[in-house]
């Protein structure tokens, strides 16, 4: 049996709900198949879009909890007190697109990515915004309706083009996929299945890394797995006329893709992070984020399509000072030194980088007290806010250095060119050549627009 380890996390968010202990399921299944029948059940509900496949790749590294703009990319040092906040904007390489002081590394990259300064789908729901940035999805999804109502972004373009080399996973999450607790959440295939789940590669961060989805069942060696491969080849051979049938033909692509993705060197070589140099590991930071940023490069470099990078901790209520100087740091360090590399490797015009949360926070501070007196829970925080976010993109063709729309004086909504996660989604579509009038059959068989809008923000392409 193969074991997908979800990994663990044990803060909890405003609402209450705890990011859960998750699953632990034997593979040879993923619901109880084997790896062959995962491929089958691919390839069985693949129709493949109109666009053109282009050889590029996305790496989103979703900041769980929500980040807020006003502290990040729309500083606005002009505002009153309680607006502006506590850091102050830096200039960065690009003449106008400031960013705070606590993102000097990037400050020196702007040249490499854009942020959209005017995203917004106006809720305040956790579950209610993570569905919408990931599926680009209302559906009625909330802290009283937390299911999943639709597949996610990186299930979507599993299905639609699989991974661009033989023997790697299409579709990948670093070191887990949850959104809000939910595991994979709004990551999963949903209606498209469990085989458009992502694969889960654990925490990379140890020293002793190692994806133990790869490891065969105990007892179970290369030789003795390949001795039944042989076996089942003369079964094969010994019912010659099947050789040419269609179905007879499939299963044994389908098995093969099974057998490379296992028994194969591309992915093992793709995960093994401990090839890397350490001065480049020290670069990216021995964090979560830097070292799963790490290995969501290597990943795309070897044939993965879609690969999302999970880092929360980002409700931040109460005591943004301290929460913020633990986690802009290491952000800074992964996201700067992830665009360098990819730039470094050539890399940069296949790689789609996108950074985002489920909302954005309040553009007013609280007074840190939460109901007692004021800064009695630390420093000041801010609370929920889905009027006004921002969404960071570089690579892949994305243009460089721009700065879509704008926020009024006050960072409370867009003032210029709002744009809204359905438009985020087309541009990825675009990117990876993916038409994004795409349709999906509901479970009723009912065709269904994965975007309901599904024009991509032009001035980056």
């Amino acid at each position: 049996m193969f074991r997908l380890n979800l990994g663990s996390t044990s803060a909890r968010y405003c609402d209450g709900h705890s990011r859960r202990d998750f699953l632990q399921l034997g593979v040879a299944g993923m619901a109880a198949v084997g790896l062959p029948e995962l491929f089958r059940a691919k390839a069985a509900g693949a129709t493949p879009s109109p666009g053109e496949r282009k050889d590029t790749s996305v790496i989103l590294i979703w900041l769980d909890g929500g980040p807020g703009h006003m502290d990040m990319y729309d500083l606005k040092p002009d505002a009153p007190a309680e607006y502006r906040g506590i850091w102050q904007p830096i200039r960065s390489v690009v003449p106008g697109f400031d960013v705070t002081e606590l993102y000097p590394k990037q400050a020196k990259v702007t040249d490499k990515f854009s942020v959209v300064r005017s995203l917004h789908h106006d809720t305040g729901d956790h579950f209610a915004g993570g569905h919408r940035m990931l599926t680009a999805k209302d559906l009625g999804v909330s802290g009283a309706n937390t299911g999943q109502k639709f597949p996610g972004i990186g299930a979507i373009v599993n299905r639609e083009l699989g991974p661009r080399a033989a023997g790697m996973p299409g579709y990948v999450a670093a070191p887990h996929a949850a959104s809000i607790g939910l595991a994979p959440g709004y990551f999963g295939g949903h209606m498209l299945g469990a085989q458009h789940n992502p694969f889960l590669t654990g925490e990379a961060n140890t020293p002793t890394f190692q994806v133990r989805n790869l490891n065969l069942a105990a007892g179970l060696t290369l030789d003795k797995l390949d001795d039944r491969r042989n076996l089942l080849a003369h079964f094969d051979r010994a019912e010659k006329h099947l050789d040419a049938h269609p179905t007879a033909q499939a299963m044994d692509r389908f098995s093969r893709e099974a057998a490379e993705f296992v028994t194969g060197p591309t992915a093992r070589k793709a995960f093994d992070i401990g090839k890397e140099d350490g001065k480049l590991r020290d670069r990216y930071g021995r964090t979560s984020a830097g070292q799963s940023c790490l290995l969501a490069r290597r990943l795309t470099e070897a044939g993965s399509t879609f690969v999302t990078v999970h880092l929360g901790g980002w409700d931040h209520h109460w005591d943004l000072k301290k929460g913020y100087e633990n986690y802009l740091p290491q952000v800074d360090a992964a996201v700067a030194t992830l665009f360098e590399d990819l730039d470094d490797r050539g890399l940069l015009d296949t790689t789609l980088v996108v950074l985002c949360g489920e909302f954005s926070r309040t553009p007013k501070m609280n007074d840190g007290g939460n109901g007692g007196p004021p800064m009695s829970q630390g420093t000041p925080g801010r609370d929920h806010w889905g009027h006004a976010m921002f969404c960071l993109m570089g690579g892949g063709g994305v243009k460089g250095g721009q700065l879509v729309g704008s926020t009024d004086k006050l960072g409370q909504r867009p003032h210029t060119r709002a744009v809204t996660p359905s438009n985020i989604h087309a541009t990825i579509y675009h990117v990876l050549g993916i038409d994004p009038k795409l349709q999906l059959l509901d479970p009723s068989g009912r065709p269904v627009n994965v975007l309901d809008d599904p024009e991509p923000i032009r001035e980056l392409l």
